[in-house]
């Protein structure tokens, strides 16, 4: 008994708890992005809010600069993009460029970089997802390999001396299932997490164009301002 028990344990321990370990990854993974979530969208609420209490879109560029949120960091980028100097200043290369198409590259390319921070961790949960059942599969098919060898050895193929070799090494297949499952339903519910939150900046940007569409694509330098709008006087590079 000691000569079939020994390899198909080694077996379905290092596979289980392979399965284990991506169970609580998954786990890990579904509280963090809950808390990130979760809290962005209780910072671009509170922006929402104080940014269409404002009287114009001027006096709105040093709200986006004390808030947090992805919302609040679109608008930094669209600010910075059609910041310009007080009247008589010294105009350098950057004002030359054409506001309009600045502006919406620079709303386009901030919009990608919240998506790739929301995405970050949901390759991996997609993963565990689509591989845990192969890999318990992988460990019950191993485990029944060496079960039937062990069999075979002892000379015996009695129901009892069957069932309690194969019955074990199934139990991977079962773990890889119940550790897939979650995984695929985590990933499916912040796949439509990130969708909603990205259909609201796009929503949020284009309302942001067209307020800055009203003041002719030029927003006067606020102090505020000073550090985004040198950056923005720097190349920017299109996101892939």
């Amino acid at each position: 008994m000691t000569v079939l028990a020994s390899p198909l344990e080694s077996i379905e321990s290092a596979v289980i708890w392979l399965l284990v370990g991506f169970s609580v990854v998954t786990w890990g993974l579904a509280l963090v992005k809950g808390v990130q979530f979760v809290r962005l969208k209780n910072q671009d609420k509170r922006f929402h809010k104080k940014f269409w209490a404002a009287s114009s879109l001027d006096s709105a560029a040093e709200l986006s600069q004390s808030q947090p949120g992805a919302a609040a960091r679109v608008a930094q980028a669209g600010y910075a993009a059609i910041a310009v100097g007080e009247p008589g200043q010294a105009a350098d290369l950057s004002q030359a460029i054409n506001h309009q198409d600045r502006l919406e590259r620079a709303l386009r390319q901030q919009i990608v970089r919240e998506r790739r921070s929301l995405e970050t961790g949901l390759a991996v949960v997609a993963s565990i997802g689509s591989t845990s059942p192969f890999i318990g599969l992988f460990g019950t098919v191993w485990g029944i390999m060496e079960a039937l060898k062990g069999i075979s050895a002892a000379g015996s193929a009695s129901l009892e001396t069957v069932a309690g070799p194969i019955g074990a090494a199934l139990v991977a297949t079962g773990v890889g299932i119940a550790v897939a499952v979650p995984a695929v339903l985590v990933y499916n519910y912040f796949l439509r997490r990130l969708k909603l939150t990205a259909a609201d900046l796009d929503d949020f940007a284009h309302d942001f164009y067209s307020l800055a569409q009203k003041s002719a694509f030029r927003v006067l330098v606020h102090p505020a301002l000073n550090k985004a709008a040198a950056v923005a006087g720097q190349p920017v590079k299109e996101a892939s």
